[in-house]
């Protein structure tokens, strides 16, 4: 018995989007913006949907950074996958955000926080 074929889709890739933003666990931390650097990945049916504007994914994903600071990364990476799932033809998404600078007493790059999510 052979699996059921798959329905085509497109990826779309916004890589290195950077903000700053209050973002962590420590008072200081949730005091002075930091950078933070987003990866966002969709999958899209474009067949049915049409066209998806990369400029509303970047959108989304900037107003979702902005509407409330002073977060955690795991939650802001979910509040971007759902807004980027609820947009018209995207079926999955991966949300990858990365965070320098952090605090944590030994030599770092950068801490990153990912999410996949999909309707399914």
């Amino acid at each position: 018995m052979s699996a059921a074929p798959k329905e085509p889709s497109i990826e779309i890739s916004l890589t290195g989007m950077r903000f700053h933003v209050c973002v962590g666990v420590l008072p200081h931390e949730r005091e002075l913006a930091q950078p933070l650097e987003i990866d966002l990945v969709v999958r899209h049916d474009a067949v049915r949907a049409g066209v998806l504007d990369y400029r509303g994914l970047y959108e989304a994903t900037r107003d979702t950074v902005h509407s409330d600071e002073r977060t955690y990364l795991e939650a802001l990476a979910e509040r971007i996958a759902a807004r980027v799932l609820a947009m018209d033809g995207v079926r999955w998404t991966r949300v990858a955000i990365r965070k320098p600078h952090v605090p944590i007493g030994g030599p770092l790059d950068y801490v990153q926080v990912a999410v996949e999510r999909d309707h399914g």
